[in-house]
């Protein structure tokens, strides 16, 4: 291959990598210094325009006020010129380019074996996808899958179109029937949001009455609804404001937990027919220790169903795919094509070494200490700055800029967060600053610090440094609004440099040019296999990029565990039901619970259709199930009947209905009824201790004595008394300040730990409850500002589960009382501001300015005039930049826009809630 390009042999076209747009960039290569901040003196020329026309110059455009001074990364070069080129495009060479569907008609979604609707075509086509690939072809023509007669499991690397099939099967089955439902499950918040939002596109007005040529009879609940008979998306999580019923919904996006949950109650309530299609994605998480058995609960109870549904399993990691074809009784396939083809490298002491199999690489490795003839393709030079003579840190930095420079994006993932916010501040340094871009990409670089700084937290300090030279840091200590701003921005090209956590690999769809990885660990330990495919997989954008590159850079301690890591085989799935006791506890009582099976045999049937059961020893599983059983009568969650039939205790189905684990259930039910002999309702803190979960594992809870200390001593005297309900004394406080220990050794002292810690997160709680931004919150609890928003948005969901655990328990009036806290830790208000805080955007600080303005009501802010509401949000906003000119109007007609939704808002509240026709006549 030349060094001008590559040539694609089946299509004629060329193609450049990252690397070679770099070396023809090479020469514009220049020092980039920082412009003078906002504030400089003026000119000689300014003051003689002021004397000569007695008016002021206009004030210079703002700018950014100096950081630190500017870096230069180190070169990156040939070893040897006439070496082949590094890009070797191996599944190019081993794919033949994919056919259209001119050649072969069943590439096009619009053939009629799909079945889909010409609107949904269309709007497919509109988002880019208007054929398939091949081995899509392939594998929705598995025997019975178009028609929902099988299930399917399959497997597809990452960037490879697997979403795809899963949606035709989806939605397939969704619109053969007018009343059909589906369940999409998701493991991470971030992807069931990013779902719904495609799914929203997807079917956006498309009617399903019309494309089964169908009338809605009268009295209808369709007929009723604004939307008609469009499909209504509806995404379910921890924090979600969306209840989980059954009837909200036709497709129904959700996270492991909500799905379990939804499948519940849908079969206790006898609507669970109407479901025609459930889809596991990431469905290699069933053994994740910590969660996934919770997909084998649903899923086996799924299988136990007599009604027709298909099952959709889908993974880029799953090696043992047997397996979960046996237990889904359904076809498989699996597929290695990506469209987008990939170059992996190992860089190791400076050096760039071609990995693009494994074979080479331990090749490579194994003789790199023999000094052999072994060559790098590439080195980099050692850096001349102190801050980059860490010789990982040096070729992250120069990797990273030299994508830029050659007009692509990168994606590094680092091992923690504050290793994200380093990475991100070193290569902003390097990178062309604010003034040197396109006034396009500075525009949108200066609307996202705009965004950034109105949203309630502010601007981080570090990405208000980071983000004119297009770098940014993503992960979970930033909150959801910032990290979609973050996400959209780097998506749209306005950020060319993203930094993430290697735990958010799976959690985000960010794909770019070229992957970097700053050493393979998370943390302290090494990633596993899985999640190196992950991170990797990221590489390549389709429609953007002809190629992706990867780059794992190496310390010469972890050479050989790097080796070993690439080498390994992805691990095979297995059941987690009898790793712990407990797990096979839940799974029995969830199905005597909701009365799917409540005899031994159809006990022993459900247990059959387990993936534990696929694997598991016969006699150890019954042995299993009998000492199960055993355990929940003695905690008396089922009871026997004269007939040898199982049934739910009240006690065992407000567990059920309230999602909780059967251990952390015993530990609720007592913290509840110690709180109905002495509930302390003239405070704040006993009500909100109840709605915080109980910490599973209390080494993950970081608390700050200090803190904790100084927020006791300012209780009021109903606090302090629920303290002492509580049992948190002030002396083990004391104790605990002075650097002792809390004891965990014995099942009553994690209880006892437990409490602590409970408390602790609810004088968080009371802080949001009562209109503390959670910056601020984040400041005194010396907390990232998104594990503050998660915190709250977990014991949200938790506060739910409380308020159903109590109603079935018939403690009416505690349920009562947790209800409108929930409301409070929703509104991040307090009670005089709940009905305000239902408009859209109006929360927390807002509904306060809205309310000291004297829009006290929803009517009032629904009947006000655009314009009245503009200055209020302009008093909402935590720390507006000064603007001149066209920027400041920018700003203003955003505001206005916003001001519309918030004033369309209100008046569908008011006449939902608030308007009733008896009011005129009175």
């Amino acid at each position: 291959m030349s060094a001008q390009g590559n040539m694609d042999s089946k299509s004629g076209v060329r193609h450049t990598t990252s690397v070679q747009a770099a070396q023809q960039n090479q020469q514009g290569y220049q020092r980039y210094q920082t412009r003078a901040a906002a504030g400089q003196k003026r000119s000689i020329h300014d003051l003689q325009v002021e004397v000569d026309t007695g008016r002021k110059p206009p004030p210079p455009r703002p700018t950014l006020p100096p950081g630190p001074p500017r870096l230069t990364a180190s070169t990156i070069a040939n070893v040897d010129t006439a070496l082949e080129d590094p890009s070797e495009y191996s599944q190019r060479q081993k794919f033949a380019a994919t056919p259209t569907s001119t050649v072969d008609p069943l590439l096009s979604l619009a053939h009629h074996s799909y079945g889909l609707p010409r609107e949904l075509v269309a709007n497919f086509a509109a988002l880019g996808i208007k054929n398939i690939y091949p081995w899509q072809k392939q594998c929705l023509s598995g025997p019975g899958l178009l028609r929902g007669e099988r299930n399917l499991v399959y497997s597809a690397p990452t960037g490879g179109g697997k979403s795809l099939v899963a949606d035709v099967l989806m939605l397939r089955r969704v619109f053969e029937d007018r009343e059909a439902k589906a369940i999409l499950v998701l493991p991470y918040v971030a992807l069931v949001q990013e779902k719904v939002r495609w799914l929203r596109n997807i079917v956006n007005g498309i009617s399903r009455e019309k494309h089964l040529g169908q009338k809605l009879p009268e009295g209808n609940l369709w007929a009723t609804r604004a939307d008609k008979d469009t499909l209504r998306v509806v995404g379910f999580y921890s924090g979600t404001k969306v209840k989980s019923k059954w009837a909200d919904f036709d497709v129904a996006v959700c996270t492991i937990e909500k799905a379990n949950s939804l499948i519940n109650t849908a079969i206790d309530d006898r609507s669970i027919p109407k479901l025609r299609a459930v889809v596991l994605d990431e469905c290699h998480m069933i053994d994740d220790g910590f969660r996934g058995y919770l997909l084998e609960l649903l899923a086996t109870k799924l299988l136990c169903l007599d009604q027709v549904l298909q099952i959709v399993a889908m993974s880029a990691t799953l090696t043992n795919i047997g397996l979960l074809q046996t237990w889904l009784r359904g076809h498989s396939y699996e597929t290695m094509y990506r469209p987008i083809p990939m170059e992996e490298h190992l860089v190791y002491d400076g050096k760039v070494y071609p990995a693009s199999t494994t074979s080479s690489l331990l090749k490579t490795v194994s003789q790199l200490d023999r000094q052999s003839q072994t060559q790098p393709t590439r080195t980099i030079t050692p850096s001349t700055h102190k801050e980059l003579k860490d010789p990982v840190m040096n070729a992250v930095v120069a990797l990273a800029n030299e994508t830029v420079r050659a007009g692509y994006g990168a994606l590094i993932f680092s091992s923690s967060r504050a290793g994200c916010e380093a990475d991100a501040v070193l290569i902003s340094r390097v990178i062309p600053a604010f003034h040197e871009a396109d006034p396009v990409t500075q525009e949108k670089r200066a609307e996202l610090l705009s965004d950034l700084r109105s949203s309630g937290t502010g601007l981080d300090p570090k990405l208000e440094q980071t983000i004119p030279s297009g770098v940014a840091f993503h992960h979970a200590g930033l909150t959801t609004e910032e990290r979609e701003l973050i996400a959209s921005a780097y998506d749209a090209g306005v950020l060319k440099v993203c930094v993430a956590t290697c735990s958010l690999a799976a959690g985000i769809n960010l794909p770019a040019r070229r992957v970097i990885l700053h050493n393979a660990r998370m943390g302290r330990d090494l990633v596993g296999p899985a999640m190196l495919r992950q991170m990797r997989g990221r590489a390549g954008r389709k429609g953007k990029d002809e190629v992706g590159e990867t780059y794992l850079c190496c310390r010469q301690a972890d050479l050989e565990a790097v080796v070993d890591l690439m080498n390994a085989e992805l691990p095979e799935v297995s059941s987690c039901l009898i790793a712990e006791g407990r797990r096979i506890l839940r799974a029995l009582l969830e199905v005597v619970a909701i009365k799917l099976a409540t005899s031994r045999e159809s006990l022993d049937d459900y247990v059959s259709k387990t993936l534990l059961a696929c694997t598991a020893d016969p006699v150890d599983l019954q042995a299993s199930v009998e000492e199960s059983l055993a355990d929940l009568q003695k905690k008396e969650f089922i009871t026997i009947d004269k007939f040898g039939n199982f049934e739910a205790t009240k006690l065992g189905k407000a567990i059920v209905a309230s999602a909780l684990d059967p251990e952390d259930g015993i530990f609720i039910h007592d913290e509840l009824k110690k709180a109905l002999q002495a509930f302390v309702l003239d405070g704040e803190m006993h009500v909100l201790c109840t709605f915080t979960p109980p910490v599973q594992d209390l080494s993950f809870v970081t608390v700050n004595w200090r803190v904790f200390w100084n927020e006791m001593q300012k209780l009021g005297e109903s606090d302090l008394r629920a303290m002492g309900f509580l049992g948190i004394k002030p002396v083990m406080l004391e104790k605990m300040l002075r650097g002792g220990n809390l004891k965990e050794n014995t099942p009553e002292e994690k209880q006892q730990a437990r409490r602590y810690y409970r408390f602790y997160m609810a004088l968080q709680l009371r802080d949001l409850c009562n209109e503390m931004p959670i910056h601020r919150v984040a400041q005194k609890y010396d907390m990232p500002r998104g594990s503050v928003q998660t915190l709250a948005q977990t014991c949200e969901g938790f506060a739910a589960g409380m308020i159903k655990f109590c109603e079935n328990m018939d403690w009416g009036a505690m349920a009562a009382a947790l209800n409108h806290f929930t409301d409070r830790l929703k509104a991040g208000a307090r009670s005089d501001l709940l009905s305000l805080a239902k408009i859209t955007f109006v929360k927390s600080r807002t509904a306060r300015i809205f309310w000291d303005n004297g829009f006290k009501s929803v009517a009032a802010v629904a009947n006000a005039d655009l314009k009245e509401l503009v200055p209020i949000l302009l008093q909402a906003q935590p720390n507006k930049a000064r603007l001149e000119g066209k920027d400041e109007q920018r700003y203003m007609d955003k505001l206005l826009g916003k001001a519309k939704i918030i004033s369309d808002s209100a008046n569908r509240l008011w006449r939902t809630y608030f308007w009733r026709p008896y009011a005129l006549v009175e």
